[in-house]
């Protein structure tokens, strides 16, 4: 097709005059992908289709940052998806433990991008990174979240690691600013992983199981009752750790009864109630 080549060359030219302009093109595009598949995945009511092709989307998030590495969107959606698929269909722990050690990586890289001050506090001790992360303006709240919840993903796939889990403080210091800015960003689920924070330990080992009630209520307001993974979690986190089985039961049940489509939704709330069924039954044995 001849005819085409006046107008690439044009193109080409065009480029080399203005490579900041078109830069700028490319990334916007990049980005309008990420966050079309990103929201294409979430919407995704096949837990099965999603398992299988999001390994094919994560290999081009990774591609595409390789591309364009000071990209602050594509790490974002890099840090979420390696994460999600971590979290929510990887059963084998190595393999679990490198793709959140990837997540917390990009969510890392984004930070140190967009605020230099905090990257260079992250392994600082923990008064000294809390006063720093007590300066994030309101702007930067969502990527505090996507830091947070990759640092969350990464100590959970390390879980025997105590270096790991020591990081739990600076997690939880993040989510609460993260709440202090935003307090509906992501329809409550800061307040879910506060929740699970919270409740990791009975009182009587220093756990605050009340107030991962409250975080876990707070989190199913915000999203209207629309997120199952948070009644879910509360039925897991918090009602095994009481011995509440009423509430066990009844959380369970209603995430089982509600529709799992909502924007943006769909698929967490597809796996919470295949995680519900299951709660269900080891939980005839766990009462």
């Amino acid at each position: 097709m001849p005819h085409f080549l006046p107008f690439r060359l044009s193109v080409v030219a065009a480029c080399a005059i203005a490579v900041g302009g078109c830069a700028t093109v490319v990334n916007k595009a990049s980005q309008h992908l990420a966050d079309d598949l990103t929201l294409g995945i979430l919407d995704q009511d096949d837990a099965a289709l999603a398992r299988d092709g999001i390994p094919a989307w994560l290999m081009l998030v990774d591609g595409l940052i390789q591309g364009d590495p000071q990209n602050t969107g594509m790490l974002i959606a890099g840090a979420r998806l390696h994460g999600a698929y971590a979290g929510g269909f990887i059963d084998e722990p190595q393999r679990a433990q490198r793709l959140a050690a990837r997540s917390f990586g990009y969510a890392k890289r984004a930070t140190c991008i967009a605020d230099a001050a905090l990257c260079n506090q992250l392994d600082a001790p923990f008064e000294t990174f809390q006063g720093e992360v007590a300066k994030v303006a309101a702007k930067d709240a969502s990527l505090l979240y996507v830091l947070a919840a990759s640092w969350a993903g990464q100590i959970q796939a390390n879980s025997g690691d105590w270096k790991a889990i020591a990081d739990i403080p600076k997690v939880q210091a993040l989510l609460g600013r993260v709440v202090a800015l935003d307090p509906g960003l992501a329809n409550g689920e800061p307040y879910m992983y506060l929740g699970v924070l919270a409740t990791l330990r009975p009182a009587s080992l220093g756990g605050k199981p009340e107030e991962g009630k409250a975080d876990f209520e707070k989190a199913l307001a915000l999203s209207g009752g629309k997120n199952q993974m948070v009644r879910v979690l509360y039925a897991e986190r918090y009602a095994r750790l009481v011995f509440d089985k009423d509430l066990h039961d009844r959380l369970l049940n209603e995430a089982l009864a509600a529709d799992p489509h909502a924007p943006g939704l769909t698929l967490i709330n597809v796996l919470a109630q295949q995680r519900a069924r299951k709660l269900l039954e080891s939980g005839k044995d766990y009462f």
